[in-house]
């Protein structure tokens, strides 16, 4: 379905300008009746706080109604049901369905199996198009463009779907990336590859502090528990990085720090008071965000 977001390689420069566009018109006016008689399906295989109820709230403002769940145990693929006739199923009763899904390539699946558009919210280790677009908007709202910014991106690289989906979109704006993990985490090659194949500039290193003087977005991840099979290999690499408040002298006044959330010890709460701190306000913007793609999405005008 030419109308889904299944990854952010499906929208162009244009096409995610236009999405920050209107996600600064809803941020202006967030209760609307843009979806009044549309059905939007949440199916969530794996767990969501941020994306699930940020996409319900999007629904519920622009005045449309939520059928779905939210623990794939109460879903009749617990039964053994396959994807493809949960989503012909449901396809039946919605207007667009958003799935997040512990598989990768489940979305893309689902996109070529119905006519009604699909929305990725999130793909095992793959993509989170609908993440990286909140992260767009925020960095454009902080730092006022998109173009030619330095980002530094901490932690969980190799499982990591946000900055996965982070360095393709950047790549319209001319960046230069600085990744920083573990040898166990790092940035998988064809990212990087990605990135020598549109020369952008990156470096790797495996310390944090003292890394980022000249970076404009400081993205930290978590280590993700539940994408390692070896818990052993999780536990040498879980408490690598954490971002304290002293960190953070000599950075730009501008720079700001961002974080997909939920975070557990890479950053610590002292940061939070600091100006520079924006993860909250990020996760914020996600609503906003998720207004405009299920609007585009749907082909509605506003």
């Amino acid at each position: 379905m030419k109308n889904s977001l299944v990854s952010i390689s499906d929208y162009g420069k244009d096409e995610i300008l236009e999405i920050l566009d209107l996600a600064a018109h809803f941020e202006a006016n967030p209760n609307q009746k843009v979806l009044e008689g549309k059905v939007i399906a949440t199916l969530f295989f794996e767990p969501s706080t941020r994306t699930r109820l940020s996409f319900e709230t999007a629904v519920n403002r622009l005045g449309g109604r939520v059928i779905g769940f939210s623990d794939a145990a109460t879903s009749s693929s617990s039964k053994g049901e396959s994807l493809n006739d949960t989503i012909k199923i449901v396809s039946n009763y919605a207007d667009v369905i958003v799935m997040r899904h512990y598989i990768e390539g489940a979305a893309r699946y689902a996109s070529e199996i119905t006519d009604t558009p699909i929305v990725n919210a999130g793909d095992g280790s793959n993509q989170h198009p609908s993440q990286t677009l909140l992260d767009l908007y925020s960095i454009r709202k902080t730092q006022g463009t998109l173009e030619n910014l330095d980002l530094t991106m901490v932690g969980d690289l190799k499982y990591g779907r946000t900055v996965h989906s982070l360095i393709h979109a950047m790549y319209h704006f001319h960046p230069t990336f600085h990744f920083i993990a573990p040898d166990e985490l790092k940035m998988p090659e064809e990212y990087k590859l990605f990135c020598k194949e549109h020369n952008i500039p990156y470096t790797e290193d495996a310390i944090l502090e003292g890394n980022f003087s000249k970076t404009d977005i400081l993205y930290m991840t978590r280590v993700q528990k539940e994408r390692f099979q070896d818990l052993m290999e999780y536990e040498r690499v879980k408490d690598v990085y954490c971002l304290h408040r002293d960190m953070l002298e000599g950075t730009k006044d501008t720079m700001r720090i961002l974080h997909p959330l939920p975070r557990v010890n890479e950053i610590d709460m002292d940061v939070d008071t600091s100006e520079k701190a924006y993860y909250f306000q990020q996760a914020q913007n996600g609503l906003y965000v998720r207004q405009a793609i299920l609007t585009k999405v749907l082909g509605l005008s506003i």
